[in-house]
């Protein structure tokens, strides 16, 4: 009996011993270095989301078409990446030397005019990413882009950032809805092209809007005219940060746009001396 309990007494005590050690041992491991606690980063705190405006699960689409030369090798730049193709499989080139300018978040009974206005004085096409409630509104500024020359772009209903988030059932419901009020204005105008508010790219949303039909369209090119921060910012972003293959990000609604209707006067004729620029593809590339 005497044995049993000095057997107890010792095991009681080797286990606290084991026990403060553990406890210890914790304490002196940092936190995000310990296996069993989920150490995360959301939002804007990621520098992925914040430099990409994009999902901080976003990875390249490993199931999509490669971009082929002429010779039907894949294009690649020095890192083996394809360079037409940036968050999530998403377009960021135009594939080729040229440059194509896309505006965002329209028609504008304002802006959009004079938008369609400089790009006929130029000669230049764009690709317009329409948001649905917006083209319900002005039809007949849909029509007048498509008249000119110009390619749509769905952009959602009414500019859902947090779209992709949502149900797929939704986001379908969505992009149908904004696409059914396009071509209630434009019947017969192919829709190639489908851009997420914010640049916030999910799998859903690409998922659905690939089953629709359309290409997911991020940017190369951000000259922050969303801001709002004059022509002359806007139109110094634009002209030192443009590539051959840029896809350049604009809007022509959202907000106060003159800044970049003005800016235009500068951008557009030295861009087009410098590049070929012209609207993505209507059915896409």
């Amino acid at each position: 009996m005497g044995a049993a309990r000095a057997v107890g007494i010792i095991t009681l005590v080797v286990t606290a011993v084991l026990g403060t050690a553990y406890l210890l041992g914790r304490s002196l491991v940092p936190e995000a270095s310990r296996t069993d606690t989920a150490v995360t980063a959301t939002g804007a705190d990621h520098p992925e989301y914040a430099d990409q405006s994009a999902p901080i699960d976003a990875e390249p689409d490993a199931t999509r078409a490669p971009d082929t030369g002429s010779d039907g090798s894949q294009r690649t730049d020095e890192q083996g990446q394809d360079p037409n193709f940036g968050p999530m499989g998403t377009r960021v080139s135009t594939g080729d030397a040229g440059v194509a300018l896309t505006f965002d978040d329209g028609p504008h009974p304002d802006y959009t005019p004079q938008v369609l206005a400089i790009l006929r004085d130029y000669h230049v096409t764009a690709t317009f990413c329409v948001v649905g409630k917006n083209a319900q509104a002005y039809p007949w500024l849909v029509e007048q882009i498509v008249a000119e020359g110009h390619t749509l772009c769905n952009h959602s209903w009414d500019h859902d950032v947090a779209l992709g988030a949502r149900s797929i059932e939704w986001i379908r419901a969505d992009l149908m809805r904004t696409s059914e009020a396009i071509r209630a204005a434009v019947p017969d105008a192919p829709i190639a092209w489908y851009r997420q508010p914010g640049g916030a790219w999910t799998y859903s949303v690409i998922s659905v809007s690939r089953d629709l039909g359309m290409a997911p369209l991020h940017w190369t090119l951000d000259p922050s005219d969303w801001r709002a921060p004059g022509a002359t910012r806007i139109a110094a972003a634009v002209l030192n940060g443009v590539q051959p293959g840029s896809i350049v990000l604009l809007h022509d609604a959202g907000g106060d746009r003159q800044g970049t209707v003005n800016s235009l006067y500068r951008i557009l004729p030295e861009l087009a001396g410098r590049f070929d620029v012209q609207a993505l593809p209507p059915r896409g590339l």
